[in-house]
Parts: structure tokens; C-alpha cells; sequence
């Protein structure tokens, strides 16, 4: 019997709270700003919050905290959609920070009237220069005493626009010498005449991030609003202004963020990557956006196999990203076609073969449940093979193509190099073998044993494709540490194009849903730019990790 997998600690807490009766309803949000792509750290967090209300019944909303109109865009918000349902999950209510507006309004008119808020004209470098320090109180601002009606008077105006964006911000009144610098009278509204995606000109002032958040949990009787390690401070705030305010008490509870070696998480540092174009978009194979890893080829169950390979922990940690390539090849080994593609291509002459073609049979996936079937493969007396698999002085233990030596063609026959040409330069452009006509693969009746199997592709019958192969984004396994600008330790061999790959003709009906084993090469996938006339595939990841750390 297969052990239990024991419970995270988010579902010990989630268990015991249903257990005590505490909540009937489990109930989360996976609440992303609209201001860029989602990336696998976000599919960490997607899997947490939909997997617990899969696994303990209620729902999980999507909740779009869209409270700064200069960043947020409609594009942004359908790409999110986007990819939690290609994650396979699926969202009860489509909520956003948006649709709390008024009643966030009318939330901070509360503190106002409580003499918990005020409005502040202070500069932001007076501000700063009162806030104090870690270890030394912060000072009152001088406006801190103003009454409850200037402060309402001048937060209505506020509203309806009067002032300049950075005239007044509204600041909740705590504690200006709190241990905790979040608790030092923090800014909870600010002026920003910026149109919205969603409500327009409406609005020329908008929450904070930190003041919106816990009260849109709170009006959406969130049980647990589960969030990464960074908020472990800001949950002294989340707190006080649901017990102040005397609202439904969300509780915030904090996990580990992933952080995943050879890439960067920061949407403001790949927004970078994608505006100063040193990616082709936010879904560039080498992103580690949602978009991104989907169009080379990663799959859904990969992706939800790696979070929950990496767990739930509360303490932060350095991910391997040959973990998550060690998931997508797992996926692949059982549901990807095999099929050959030869990528850097010499041509091979069969000298003796003196029939037109014929139909060869080839399994499909030998390592797949259903058995994966066959497909007919056309062979001819000209092929097409790699580069690397001759050799015109062997080197010992090759077991492969060589004058005199003996090769088994993948799904055909055995084949022995009798002569090669080579052009004015001395590179070697045909190979020319002999083929022994009773060593056909299924039905070998020739008694001969080689030791070296090779791929092909029948010179008559092949498609052209440009095939990209990708590789690890950064040369450093934590560019985000390094020294000076992370985008200093970009690897210039990210991406190698091949422009004149040939493929079997099976290929030619592929499909962007397809995935494919390339016989010897890796992992692919059919690229969006591909057309009619010119197919483009993505290398997925290679059939072994073949990744040298840096010294």
C-alpha cells in the first residue's frame, strides 16, 4: 500500500478549522494584479487555493486587485484567465478590487469619522523623513490632528477631483513608534487622475493595495487568504483594519513563494525583458510565464505535478529548474508521439536499393498505456540523416556510421558505408551505403548484429521546419543576486534557430496541442508562427538533463 501523503500546513489549519466547526464554507481567493502574465510562481499559488476548495469542498474566486490604473491593462486580465483554466482549474465568481470601489470609499469615510484616518499634504520625502527607523520611533506628521470634518471635507474633494495627483493622501491613524514600519500611519488612498480599465474616469483617487485587499476579502467572506512570505508584516495591518472597520474576519495565513534557480520572478524585471525586447513577447519559450512555458510545450499536468512535488513549506527556498524540466519529461515519456526529425542534415545514398520507395511501419509510443499505435513511415534509397552520426576516421567505441562500418536504420534496415563524397573544401556532403535487404526491421532474417541504431527521414517524402532550440534564460542560477544588472547574465545561447530541419511527412498535420518525441533529440512542440508553408517547432526540453552548472 502506497503511503499517505501527510497534510501542508495550510491543510492542517484548513482541516481543523472545518473539524471545530469554526467555518461551514472553505472559501479562498487567487487574487493577481493585472499589471503582467502570470508566471509558474503564480501556478504555485493557483494550485494552493483552487487544490484546497478541490480537495475540501466550497469554492475559490478569482479576484482581480486592479487598484492602480497605470499598470493594469484588459490584456492582462484575459492572459490570467487564460491560463488558470489551461492549469485546469476554474473559478465560482469573477470578482475585482474594482467592483469594491464605493464601499472602499465608504470604508475610509469610516476611519474618517472614527478618528482613525486623516488626510495628509505632506511631500513624500517629508513623510519619509518622519517615518523614523527600525530600531528609532517615527514622528507625528503636523496634520495629524486636523478634525473629522476638515478631514472628510478635504477627502470629498479629494474625490470629486479638485486637486492635483500628490496634493493629499488620506493615512490610516495607528502608531507612529510601532516596531512594525507598516503600522507607522499608513497611506490608504492617493490621488491619480488615470483612467481605469474598468470604471474609466470615475475615479481620480484609488485604495492602496494593502487597504483594498484585506476589505475585498473581508465583503467576499474569504476563510483563508492565503499569500506569499513578503506579507508576513503586513498582516498586523490586514487585521487592524478589519477589527477597526467590524467586518467579516478573513483570516491571512503565509507560504514560502517559489524561487526557482536560472530565471527571474519579478514582473517588473520581465515586463523589462519584454519592453526593452530582449524577448520576443510575454509568452518567449524562455519566459518562465504561464503563457510562455505553455507555448513550449509544457503541459498542464506537469506544471501542477511540479507544485506539488515542491510542497507547501514556510521557510523560503532555491528550486532546481531541472526539477520542473524532470516533470514535463515525465508527462511526455507516456503521452508523446515518437517521430524523427533530423536537424542537422547530410545526405545518405543507398547505392543497391533499386525500388522506388516503400511504406515502413513505426510504433508510436511504446511507452504508453494504450500501446500508442503505428504509423506508416515512406523510406527511399535517399535519406536524410544527422551530421553526427558519420564519422570518417571513428573514434573508438563508435557504434555508428563510418567507412566499412554497419548501422541499423530506426524502423528499417541495416545499412553499411561503402564510400562518401566530399566537396572542394574537404567537408563531407554524401554518404553512400549498401543496404542488406532481409535485415527489415520486425521481419530481420539476415543474422547480422549492430550495435548502433540511427534516425532518418527519406529525402523524397520530407517536410522542411525551422526548428528553436531553447535553453536556460540566464547563465547565472541566481541572476537576482548577482551583482550589477540582472540582465547582465543573459544567456546569448538562449535560443539556436535551425532553419533547414527535416521531418517526417506525419509531422506536416501537427497540431499546437501536440507534443513529440523527436527520436535522439528531445522534447517539441509546434510553434503559433508556424504556417502552411514554413512549420516551426520548439524544443520543450532535452531527453536528458544535460545542464552544466556554472563554476
Amino acid at each position: 500500500m502506497s503511503e499517505e501523503k501527510s497534510l501542508n500546513f495550510i491543510e492542517e489549519i484548513v482541516e481543523n478549522d472545518l473539524n471545530s466547526g469554526k467555518y461551514e464554507t472553505l472559501v479562498t481567493r487567487f487574487p493577481p494584479e493585472p499589471n503582467g502574465y502570470l508566471h509558474i510562481g503564480h501556478a504555485k499559488a493557483i494550485c494552493l487555493n483552487f487544490g484546497l476548495t478541490q480537495k475540501y469542498g466550497g469554492y475559490t474566486n478569482l479576484r482581480f486587485d486592479d487598484t492602480n490604473p497605470v499598470t493594469e491593462k484588459t490584456e492582462y486580465v484575459n492572459s490570467q484567465q487564460e491560463d488558470i483554466r489551461w492549469l485546469g482549474f476554474d473559478w465560482k465568481n469573477e470578482l475585482y478590487a474594482s467592483d469594491y470601489f464605493d464601499e472602499l470609499y465608504g470604508f475610509a469615510v469610516k476611519l474618517i469619522e472614527k478618528g482613525l484616518a486623516y488626510v495628509d499634504e505632506s511631500s513624500a520625502d517629508e513623510i519619509a523623513a518622519l517615518k523614523g527607523t527600525p530600531t528609532e520611533p517615527g514622528q507625528d506628521s503636523p496634520y495629524r490632528s486636523r478634525s473629522v470634518e476638515e478631514n472628510l471635507d478635504i477627502f470629498t474633494r479629494m474625490k470629486n477631483g479638485e486637486f492635483a495627483d500628490g496634493a493629499y493622501i488620506l493615512r490610516a491613524k495607528i502608531d507612529m513608534a510601532s516596531p512594525n514600519m507598516l503600522m507607522r500611519d499608513p497611506i490608504i488612498y492617493r490621488i491619480k487622475h488615470a483612467e481605469h480599465h474598468r470604471t474609466g474616469n470615475k475615479w481620480c483617487i484609488y485604495p492602496m493595495y494593502d487597504f483594498a485587499h484585506g476589505q475585498s476579502d473581508s465583503i467576499e467572506n474569504i476563510t483563508h487568504s492565503i499569500c506569499t512570505l513578503e506579507y508576513v508584516s503586513h498582516r498586523e495591518l490586514y487585521d487592524w483594519f478589519i477589527e477597526k472597520l467590524e467586518i467579516f474576519p478573513s483570516k491571512q495565513y503565509e507560504f514560502a513563494r517559489l524561487n526557482l534557480t536560472s530565471t527571474v520572478m519579478s514582473k517588473r524585471k520581465l515586463l523589462q525583458l519584454v519592453n526593452e525586447k530582449l524577448v520576443s513577447g510575454w509568452d518567449d519559450p524562455r519566459m518562465p510565464t504561464i503563457s510562455g512555458l505553455r507555448r513550449r510545450g509544457f503541459t498542464p499536468k506537469s506544471i501542477r505535478e511540479f507544485c506539488e512535488r515542491i510542497g507547501i513549506a514556510k521557510r523560503e527556498n532555491l528550486i532546481e529548474l531541472s526539477l520542473l524540466e524532470f516533470c514535463i519529461r515525465e508527462d511526455l515519456n507516456k503521452t508523446a508521439n515518437r517521430v524523427m526529425a533530423v536537424l542537422d542534415p547530410i545526405k545518405l545514398v543507398i547505392t543497391n536499393y533499386d525500388k522506388d520507395a516503400e511504406d515502413l511501419i513505426g510504433e508510436n509510443n511504446p511507452e504508453a498505456e494504450d500501446g500508442g499505435g503505428t504509423r506508416v513511415i515512406p523510406f527511399s534509397n535517399e535519406l536524410w540523416i544527422e551530421r553526427e552520426d558519420f564519422m570518417e576516421v571513428p573514434a573508438k567505441k563508435w557504434f555508428r556510421l563510418a567507412p566499412g562500418a554497419m548501422v541499423r536504420l530506426k524502423f528499417a534496415y541495416i545499412v553499411k558505408c561503402e564510400d562518401f563524397v566530399k566537396d572542394e573544401n574537404g567537408n563531407v556532403t554524401e554518404i553512400r551505403c549498401t543496404y542488406i535487404p532481409e535485415s527489415k526491421s520486425g521481419s530481420d532474417t539476415s543474422g547480422i548484429n549492430v550495435k548502433g541504431t540511427i534516425h532518418w527521414v527519406s529525402a523524397a517524402h520530407a517536410k522542411t521546419a525551422e526548428i528553436r532550440l531553447y535553453d536556460r534564460l540566464f547563465t547565472s542560477e541566481t541572476p537576482d543576486a548577482e551583482e550589477g544588472d540582472f540582465k547582465d547574465y543573459l544567456n546569448p545561447e538562449s535560443l539556436t534557430v535551425l532553419p533547414n530541419a527535416y521531418i517526417e511527412p506525419a509531422l506536416a498535420d501537427a497540431d499546437l496541442d501536440g507534443r513529440y518525441q523527436f527520436i535522439r533529440k528531445g522534447y517539441f512542440c509546434l510553434d503559433k508562427d508556424s504556417t502552411a508553408d514554413k512549420l516551426v517547432f520548439n524544443r520543450t526540453v532535452t531527453l536528458k538533463d544535460t545542464f552544466k552548472k556554472p563554476n
